[in-house]
């Protein structure tokens, strides 16, 4: 008797446990990651209400770093459904989580888009080389055959046609996913085109390692924060997406990086030097279970959201080559686990 009693109590607790759940599942996809990749995101879920009877998904901008490690947490309601990143997933963050249980994730890659060098429309102009960049930024530069710390205040100590101004940038904090591509493509790169570093043994990541002297300004995850910082101060430069550069086109212009203009044209095409893929993560043990997860994933890549005349286009997006975006649209309509 007193086993079949506690049975029963077990069974009633369960049963409670499971109508809790199921009355506070969410009714709204939430998503996390990338503040390059959130406009877009953004303008999908907004075309996503108006075309469904499903909610908008809440998208949040924590930066690619944050959204992965939210995402991975855990599965169930408490958890993001999706993530955005500007790079793709690490090993590391795979690894994460497998480990906690998020076990099947769908990658999407939606496109490309350039990093920029950009200030504002009344500063200078200014043409600049990965390794002018690279010397400007780098905490440790080699002088007489030495590694020493970073004496390079003004531009045109660099290249004395630049301004005679001084070194002013603002970027994104390391949880960025823009600041991953920045010291990859650009400060790796830059490293890679200075005498003597390699004999001094900087190569790598050691080349990523930026200026903590002021030089060098954290602006945070808001883009647009940057934006507004830059009109206070037209001589200071920022890092940051194409598409906020497209966006913000009347406040700010892009800096040429070897001669070559931050254009649609020019990074769709690879001219442009300094591009990155862009992606969201789909939890797919969340799909039937949050509401309208596959119907968010179908819009986002419709050929109306994504493709070459797309509304994500007009904001900045550079979509994918033909090919590739039918393949990928259709692994990530059949949510496809990713391997790694």
């Amino acid at each position: 008797m007193f086993k079949k009693t506690l049975a029963t109590g077990a069974f009633a607790l369960l049963a409670c446990t499971a109508l809790a759940g199921q009355a506070s599942a969410r009714d709204q996809i939430r998503i996390v990651g990338s503040s390059t990749v959130f406009p877009f995101s953004t303008a999908v879920a907004e075309q996503f209400a108006k075309t469904t009877n499903f909610k908008a998904p809440v998208v949040e901008s924590t930066g690619t770093g944050g959204g992965m490690k939210l995402f991975c947490a855990g599965v169930g309601t408490g958890h993001p459904d999706m993530t955005n990143a500007s790079r793709r997933m690490k090993s590391s963050e795979f690894e994460q989580c497998q480990k906690n249980g998020v076990e099947k994730i769908t990658e999407v890659k939606i496109g490309f888009d350039g990093i920029v060098f950009a200030n504002d429309k009344s500063g200078p102009k200014v043409d600049l080389t990965k390794r002018d960049i690279w010397l400007a930024l780098a905490k440790e530069i080699p002088i007489d055959g030495k590694l020493q710390a970073n004496p390079y205040t003004m531009w045109n100590q660099i290249r004395s046609d630049l301004p005679a101004n001084k070194i002013e940038v603002l970027g994104p904090p390391p949880t960025s996913g823009t600041r991953d591509a920045f010291v990859e493509i650009v400060m790796e790169e830059g490293c890679e085109e200075v005498a003597g570093t390699k004999e001094l043994g900087l190569k790598g990541k050691k080349c990523h390692i930026i200026r903590e002297d002021g030089v060098f300004v954290e602006a945070g995850e808001n883009d647009n924060l940057i934006v507004q910082k830059l009109a206070a101060n037209p001589n200071a430069f920022g890092i940051f997406g194409f598409s906020f550069l497209d966006q913000n086109a009347d406040k700010v212009k892009g800096a040429t990086i070897g001669g070559v203009e931050p254009t649609f044209e020019n990074i769709a095409d690879g001219k442009y030097g300094v591009s990155r893929s862009l992606f969201f993560y789909v939890k797919n043990a969340h799909t039937g279970v949050i509401p309208g997860m596959k119907e968010f994933v179908a819009e986002f890549t419709s050929p109306a959201a994504w493709g070459p005349n797309g509304y994500l286009s007009d904001k900045g997006l550079i979509p994918l080559p033909d090919a590739e975006r039918k393949k990928v649209g259709d692994a990530a309509n059949s949510m496809t686990p990713l391997t790694m």
